[in-house]
């Protein structure tokens, strides 16, 4: 069995958490392993690492092949989607491009129990794969409005026939579908390749004839459309496979689903962080500074070196909506943490100005930011950690601890760490643009 796990999420629910580039999926949300780790162990449970495939997006690539590299991944089992296009897409690009035979699909952004029930329901999906496409169900805990439901129908060989999919509900309707016998959806899938392409060129088979006919460099062609919207609830061959109870799920799409997983103390209340609470109840609290609540109930609080969020736990769905406004003021908020992380390392936005940025670079043991220039600013490099080879016009030198380079606008300039230990520069840019439309790169890169 193969196993296709999708983390090309954006996390926009998760804001200030979650950013555009460092989604929830890559977080360690719960513990020390993000919910992308937790689902590539999950995924280890049915398959080996070689049959293990990743779709994520070109700017996740590289965090995705660090946090999957430690589990024996390989590299070119990594596919990244041109564009994001929700999931239909990305899994069809998947199949087709590694053909796979019978596959699992897992978001990475889940939480879920990893055991040895959990993988028995897909041994039982397997047995339905040839001639169902399996989808697996939750026993509702509650009422909840932000769930997919599904309706089992007539019993099939360890699982049941789909009698319908129903959208997210209102709480009156959740209510009755959960006595009527319904299941939450969980987003997994087990498909056999053979069946799944028949069923999409019958219900959307335009995903199909772009990748076929122009492969991915045709992806922008591609509509953006969900396996749930594009198949799933279109076909006739829908199975659907109940979990066990024993195996826990929370897709973790806002945070009052985040306060739901974390442990609380006395008060009810979920912290992370250093927090001081009087006369306050149930709240989520997650900080990188102290905080202190009082007289605070049911109420959200994320509060990050750049960005505070406060609202109550029954509007949690809606922080996606102060993402769209950063998006249309063209704020990088929505995009970056102050810690912005790179293939080579990462950088730390310390202070900014109009005419200047003060940041604290981090180079990973043989990586090096490549050969580039600006026209409209200028650097001064002073290593506060570690060796720096550095590269400004034609001169080449190494530079210790309490030493520093400067760059005039207009030079190509290289900045690599040869040494054992990461290396640390504090960076200081001056000049009238200071932003990425000010990095020329040479063509051969």
């Amino acid at each position: 069995m193969d196993t296709i796990i999708l983390a090309g999420g954006s996390g926009t629910r998760l804001w200030p958490l979650s950013r555009e580039l460092f989604p929830k999926q890559f977080i360690p949300l719960v513990d020390s392993k993000s919910l992308f780790q937790l689902t590539v162990e999950r995924a280890l449970l049915l398959t080996k690492p070689q049959r293990v495939f990743i779709v994520t997006s070109e700017k996740q690539k590289f965090i995705a092949e660090e946090q999957a590299g430690k589990y024996g991944i390989p590299e070119e089992n990594i596919l990244t989607e041109p564009a994001q296009k929700n999931t239909l897409p990305a899994i069809c690009y998947a199949v087709l491009e590694k053909r796979t035979d019978r596959f699992a699909v897992l978001p990475s952004d889940h939480l879920i129990t990893a055991n040895e029930e959990y993988a028995k329901a897909f041994r039982e999906a397997e047995k339905l794969a040839g001639d169902y496409l399996v989808t697996f169900g939750v026993t509702p805990t509650k009422p909840h409005t932000g769930y997919g439901y599904i309706k089992p129908g007539k019993c099939v060989n360890g699982g049941f026939k789909v009698e319908k999919f129903v959208e997210k509900p209102d709480t009156a309707k959740a209510k009755l579908y959960i006595a009527d016998g319904y299941l939450w959806n969980s987003g997994m899938f087990f498909f056999d390749s053979k069946l799944f392409i028949q069923e999409c060129r019958k219900h959307s088979p335009d995903v199909l004839e772009i990748l076929e006919e122009k492969g991915v460099e045709a992806y922008s062609e591609l509509p953006e459309i969900s396996i749930d919207y594009g198949l799933m609830e279109k076909t006739d061959k829908a199975a659907v496979v109940p979990l066990p109870s024993t195996v826990l799920w929370n897709d973790v799409g806002s945070f009052d689903a985040v306060y739901e997983i974390m442990d609380k103390n006395g008060d009810g209340n979920a912290v992370r962080g250093e927090v001081i609470t009087v006369d306050a109840f149930n709240n989520l609290i997650c900080t990188e500074r102290l905080v202190a609540a009082v007289g605070m109930r049911d109420t959200i609080l994320v509060d990050t070196k750049d960005a505070l969020l406060v609202c109550p736990r029954n509007k949690a769905q809606k922080v996606k909506e102060v993402v769209k406004i950063l998006k249309e003021r063209s704020d990088e908020r929505a995009e970056k943490h102050i810690v912005v992380y790179r293939p080579w390392g990462s950088f730390n936005r310390l202070e900014r100005g109009e005419n200047y940025r003060i940041n604290r670079i981090t180079v990973l043991p043989g990586k090096c930011i490549h050969l580039h220039l600006h026209f409209h600013r200028s650097e001064h490099w002073v290593v506060v950690r570690g060796t720096a080879k550095v590269k400004v016009g034609n001169r080449v030198s190494l530079l210790k601890s309490g030493e520093s380079a400067f760059v005039p606008a207009g030079t190509e300039h290289r900045l690599e760490n040869p040494g054992k230990i990461p290396l640390e520069v504090i960076e200081v840019q001056i000049g009238e643009l200071i932003s990425n439309e000010d990095i020329v790169w040479p063509e051969d890169q």
